[in-house]
Order: structure tokens, then C-alpha cells, then sequence
């Protein structure tokens, strides 16, 4: 004997299955909306370490562990330098982006499968004198000459060899190796924020300073906000970098990498959305998980998730109020209470 099926428990089924289909739907056109917007598949990126924060405890407008970053595909020439931002005169002075001159980029570690780098492009180094490279299928350069797989040849080939370069947002022009200093004068000055833990017996300078840097190749010096101007490049940039921890062909750990390369960006940091990445760090299996994560990141997504659970029982009372003093709610009343009155007088008879 089959047993009845209870009555609106179909139509209990249908509209959970319909409310699951609408928030899909939503989180589906979301994402959309964010790839049409940024050019990128995924838009966001969690960021994981401290390496850019402003304040130990966090702060909106820097980036923070558990931020979600925004991504925009943009190619490496649109992006501005520090050395630009604090130019004066420059066409890119007072650019800011997460609360310091210039822009922060996302890109992988001389071009290798890892976790990307969300770090501040500081200066950048373009060929200016080249010459035809002896081979250029190995890269074979004359004496005295860097090979620059990405650069454009006087043939017209992609591939030179660059004999001096060029650092826009200084004064340096046609210079064999580029040296800087961020002391205030012609660019800003980059606090390294150094105590006596950082500045090694205070033999390294307050300010940032790139000495004899062979770029090798055209590419961007990058740094975290929070790295006390120990560049990803290492010593051979900066005196006293340790630079970014990488593996070699043979798997051995080495520290320093090369100048960022356009193919190995991955896009430009946009809008930071707050807090909302520490779920993801706090479900990983892998990585740092959340032990960079401010304590202020863990309070402004508690009283996010507690804000977006009230709001319906907060809203709908008031929405009900604004409804029902609304002359067509007040007219829809009139007209339903005539009916019925129409109604009992119509049954009477």
C-alpha cells in the first residue's frame, strides 16, 4: 500500500531546489560580472602573508593576510612604479595604489608554478642601446651585453641584447648598471622602517637603495611594503636584501629573483575586498593558513556574517512598514476591504 505523500511537501522540495538555483545563479553572474571587469578567470586572489601590510593589527586601503585582491589583466607597460608615483612632474606622480605610490602586481617567481607574489613595483629597467644577439635561438650575446628574451631587436625580431638601459621616473638614461637612491630628492623617500634587528649594526641606510643592479634582461624590482626594502631580488639589487626564496632547475633553494617579466604577470591589484579571504585561508590545508591574519580581519568577518544573517529579520519589518504606508498598499486595502463588505452583503441576501 503506497503511503500519501504529505501535502506541500512537493512544494517544499521545489522551493528549496529553487532558492539553491537563484543563489547559484547569483554567485555565477557575480563571478561574471568580475571577469568582464577585470579580464581575469579567477578575479580575486587571497592574500596570505604579512609581507604588505601597513599596521600589525590591519587596516582597510593597505593589503592584509585574508584581503581579497582584485586582479586586472593589464599588460606589464601599463604598470607604474614607485620611481613614477614620487617623480615630480612625472605623468604618474601622486599614483597611489593600497596606500603607497605606484602599483602592487601579482606575478610568479621567475616565471615558476607556485603560490604568485603580490608585491609593489618599484622601479623598472628598459633597454635603451642593443645589439643583434650572435644566436639568438641560445640566447649568445656579444662581450659586455645582456640577453632579453622579451625585448625587440633592431631587426625587428623578439630577442636582443641590450648593452645600457634606461630607469623611467629617475634621471638615469643609457647607464651599463642602474643605481638609485629613495632619499627624497628627484623620487620619494621609501622608509625601510629598519631597527636593530633590520639595518645589520646600522650599516645599511634608513632610505632605499639599488647599487649597481645589472637588470640582465628588461624587467621591474619588486618589494613588499612590509619587507624593510629587502627587495625580491636580493643583494645583487639591494646591499643586505635577502630577496625571495626560489628553486633552481636542480631543486636547490636560492634567494633572489630576477627582475619581473611581462609574461610572467599575472595581473594588476585592483579593489581590495576586506576580511572575506580568511575563510578560504582558515579551510586550506596547505600554506601559512590564517597565522598572518590580523585580529581586526577576525572581527570586521565575524560582524560581517552576523550583519548579513540579521539583515533580512532587520529589513522585512521595515520594508513592511514602508510598504503598507504606501498610497497603492493603502488603496489595494480599500478596494479588498469593499469587496468583502460587497461580499457579506451579496451572502445576507
Amino acid at each position: 500500500m503506497e503511503k500519501d505523500v504529505p501535502k506541500g511537501t512537493e512544494n517544499q522540495g521545489w522551493s528549496i531546489a529553487r532558492e539553491a538555483l537563484l543563489a547559484g545563479g547569483m554567485i555565477g553572474l557575480l563571478i561574471l560580472g568580475l571577469w568582464f571587469h577585470t579580464g581575469t578567470l579567477p578575479p580575486l586572489v587571497v592574500v596570505e602573508s604579512d609581507s604588505m601590510i601597513h599596521e600589525v593589527d590591519g587596516e582597510i586601503g593597505s593589503i592584509d593576510a585574508g584581503d581579497l585582491i582584485l586582479v586586472h589583466n593589464l599588460e606589464i607597460e601599463h604598470v607604474v612604479t614607485y620611481a613614477e608615483a614620487t617623480q615630480p612632474g612625472n605623468q604618474h606622480f601622486a599614483d597611489e595604489m593600497h596606500g603607497m605610490g605606484g602599483d602592487v602586481i601579482i606575478f610568479q617567481k621567475n616565471g615558476l608554478e607556485s603560490t604568485p607574489i603580490i608585491h609593489r613595483a618599484i622601479l623598472r629597467a628598459i633597454p635603451h642601446d642593443t645589439i643583434s644577439p650572435l644566436n639568438r635561438d641560445t640566447g649568445e650575446c656579444p662581450d659586455d651585453a645582456s640577453w632579453d628574451p622579451e625585448s625587440v631587436d633592431i631587426d625587428g625580431e623578439v630577442g636582443t641584447c641590450v648593452l645600457t638601459w634606461d630607469v623611467p621616473g629617475t634621471t638615469l638614461e643609457d647607464v651599463e648598471t642602474i643605481s638609485w637612491i629613495f632619499d627624497g630628492n628627484n623620487t620619494g623617500f621609501y622608509d625601510c622602517q629598519r631597527n636593530s634587528v633590520y639595518n645589520h649594526g646600522e650599516v645599511i641606510s634608513d632610505y632605499l637603495q639599488i647599487v649597481d643592479w645589472d637588470p640582465k634582461h628588461s624587467g621591474i624590482i619588486t618589494l613588499g611594503d612590509n619587507n624593510h626594502c629587502s627587495v625580491d631580488q636580493g643583494s645583487d639589487v639591494t646591499p643586505g636584501a635577502g630577496g625571495l626564496p626560489t628553486q633552481d632547475e636542480n631543486g636547490r633553494f636560492t634567494y633572489g629573483i630576477d627582475a619581473v617579466r611581462g609574461e610572467w604577470l599575472v595581473g594588476i591589484a585592483g579593489g581590495e575586498i576586506p576580511w572575506l579571504g580568511t575563510v578560504k585561508l582558515a579551510l586550506s590545508s596547505g600554506g601559512p593558513g590564517t597565522d598572518y591574519v590580523p585580529s581586526s580581519a577576525w572581527v570586521g568577518l565575524i560582524s560581517s556574517i552576523v550583519i548579513l544573517l540579521a539583515s533580512p529579520f532587520i529589513l522585512e519589518p521595515i520594508i513592511g512598514i514602508i510598504l503598507a504606508s504606501s498610497p497603492e498598499i493603502k488603496e489595494a486595502l480599500r478596494e479588498e476591504k469593499t469587496s468583502l463588505i460587497a461580499e457579506g452583503l451579496l451572502e445576507q441576501e
